[in-house]
Formats: structure tokens, sequence, C-alpha cells
């Protein structure tokens, strides 16, 4: 299989996933949202959430102006990957203290 995606090219559907949902807060952003980190760091990933249809921005035409971002159908189905993941960590660190 043969997968072009945002000017990429993957060889499976876990490589592509991997390429939406890697970098060290994509996961932290999704789960909040809007997780304790730099601006600049933030606007990065959730650029490149949006661009990878994550999620959306709407931004409010107002003063002063707003964004707001909202998880699309697609990054509300990777829920239970981010719990999975979450679960697993739980479960590493419980073995870790044994």
């Amino acid at each position: 299989m043969f997968i072009e995606f945002n000017k990429k090219e993957f060889y499976t559907t876990k490589d592509l996933a991997l390429s939406i949902i890697g970098g060290k807060w994509k996961i932290p952003v999704i789960f909040h949202l809007l997780p304790d980190i730099n601006q600049r760091m933030l606007i990065r990933q959730l650029r490149e959430l949006e661009r990878d249809r994550v999620i959306e921005r709407v931004v409010y035409q107002k003063m002063p102006p707003k964004v707001e971002y909202k998880l699309t159908d697609i990054g509300k189905r990777l829920d239970n990957v981010v719990y999975a993941i979450c679960d697993l960590c739980d479960e590493f660190l419980e073995d870790l203290s044994k």
C-alpha cells in the first residue's frame, strides 16, 4: 500500500498515523486541547494538527480577535488511541514501581 498525504509519502497506514499524532505535544494537545506549553510550540503543533485535519480552527471576527480549536471527526476518533497510550503508560509506571 502506498499513501500520499500532505505532500508526503507513506508505505503503511501506521506510518501515516504516527506522522499525524507524532510530536512532543500533539497527544497532549488532542487530550487537553490546550496544554501548558510555550506559545511558539503550541502554534506550531496546532497548525500541524489543523493541516492533518485532526483539529479545526474557528476564527471569530470581533475585537479583540478570538480563535477557538475543536476536534474534527477524525480527531474525535483518536480518543481511543490517546486513552490507550495513557493507559499503557500508567501500567508501565506501575510495573516500574514494583
